[in-house]
């Protein structure tokens, strides 16, 4: 075997799932060798013939790794001296905090219980590097949930009190995505949707998220992007809903219900990046039942972080995913609104300008435009709500005789 190859299986926590080869130069999957338990393979992943598409397998393999894109990530690179951030994955054996997938050196032996991450203690020196703050040295490990991070804003791991948190900071002028997750959080309190809890922590002046996995040892995320490549899409079927025939493919509950709130919550916020690898569904890894969809998480991409105070406004022309390009279009996919309670949101603006409080980076003009923004926001939903349910649909396909439906919150667009 030349010397750049190096062997592993694939391991889903104790359970081989297939041989395969990593270029060492390079990060990349050489080879894949015969599937040992296809059921066990990453969702998305096609196996014909008892062999796995090493395509495929390649994407979600480098998919795994911390992208191109995340800030000071060339700058870290540099510092560790790796050509490639999916040069990082084969040092921490390719292990997360979001799944249960691991690559074993072949021969080893190792054990997912003395390896993972959920269970055993990891080294903070990468998340150090990657927030511009350690230093390389021969004492530097690899081996930490860092690794496989994803994203473009800068983050880390960190056990607190025994409990694995992420940090997550800013971006721009005014490092806005932090307060943003705090007021996603507080919203979502108040409709009392599922979601991942944040605070918000000021390290060096800097305000950063932090909130626990949601992931344990015994279950693992499923993204929306994953579970769309189990079925090819037909033509004639929207991608809305074609995510929803697949979570009904696999039993999942409540997806629809699930997406209604997601779909909600963002055009409150003027979420600009719901890409389909932040939400999904929770399965345990052991059994590959599925619990449910995932809370609501990563929202910081939101309320016009990037935008000049000038663009700060409720009707502000804002691009959205994953379904649509236009909040106003996304929101007609929503089917039922009779959870929706408005009066719980009295006073989420003035909620706001107290998370904001003593930023350095938000001045008080920025703070009372995106209040101001927030509420008018909220006042959009309601008018489209309101005149939803006054809505008459014709249907005049029997007989010729047209029938008056009235509209409700709860009755579902027809397709």
């Amino acid at each position: 075997m030349a010397d750049w190859l190096k062997k592993y299986m694939l391991m889903h926590k104790n359970i081989p799932v297939a041989d395969i080869e990593l270029d060492t130069v390079s990060g990349a999957v050489f080879s894949v060798g015969p599937v040992w338990e296809a059921a066990h393979v990453p969702v998305g992943i096609p196996v014909k013939s008892g062999t796995v598409d090493r395509k495929a397998f390649n994407e979600w393999w480098r998919g795994r790794s911390i992208p191109a894109s995340r800030m000071g990530i060339r700058e870290a690179l540099m510092e560790l001296k790796i050509s490639d951030t999916c040069l990082l994955l084969e040092k921490s054996l390719g292990l997360s905090l979001s799944d249960q997938y691991w690559i074993r050196p072949a021969g080893s032996g190792l054990l997912w219980e003395k390896v993972n991450f959920f269970q055993n203690p990891f080294s903070e020196d990468v998340g150090n590097i990657l927030f511009g703050k350690g230093e390389v040295s021969e004492a530097v490990s690899l081996m930490s949930p860092d690794n496989t991070s994803d994203g473009w804003l800068k983050k880390k791991w960190k056990i607190i009190e025994g409990k694995r948190c992420l940090i997550k900071g800013g971006s721009g002028a005014a490092w806005q995505e932090p307060y943003n997750e705090v007021l996603a959080s507080r919203i979502m309190d108040r409709l009392r949707i599922s979601h991942v809890s944040y605070a918000l922590i000021t390290e060096e002046d800097y305000p950063y998220s932090l909130c626990e996995d949601f992931i344990t040892e015994d279950t693992e995320l499923i993204s929306a992007w994953h579970l769309l490549q189990t079925s090819k899409k037909p033509n004639h079927v929207s991608l809305y809903r074609h995510y929803l025939d697949c979570c009904n493919k696999f039993g999942i509950r409540g997806a629809e219900c699930a997406v209604n709130r997601m779909l909600v919550l963002d055009f409150i916020i003027a979420n600009e990046d719901r890409h389909l690898n932040n939400f999904g569904a929770v399965r345990r890894a052991d059994t590959l039942e599925f619990l449910g969809m995932a809370p609501i998480y990563d929202s910081g991409t939101s309320l016009w972080f990037d935008k000049p105070l000038p663009m700060i406004h409720a009707k502000a022309n804002v691009i959205c995913k994953p379904f649509k390009n236009s909040h106003t279009e996304q929101i007609k996919l929503v089917t039922d609104f009779s959870w929706l309670d408005f009066s719980a949101l009295k006073g989420i603006d003035e909620e706001f300008r107290e998370i904001i409080g003593d930023s350095l980076f938000i001045d008080g003009a920025r703070c009372s435009a995106l209040c101001r923004a927030l509420s008018g926001r909220i006042e959009m939903l309601e008018e489209i709500v309101r005149k939803g349910k006054s809505r008459i649909f014709v249907d005049s396909t029997k007989n010729d005789v047209a029938e008056n439906i009235a509209y409700s919150g709860s009755l579902k667009h027809r397709k």
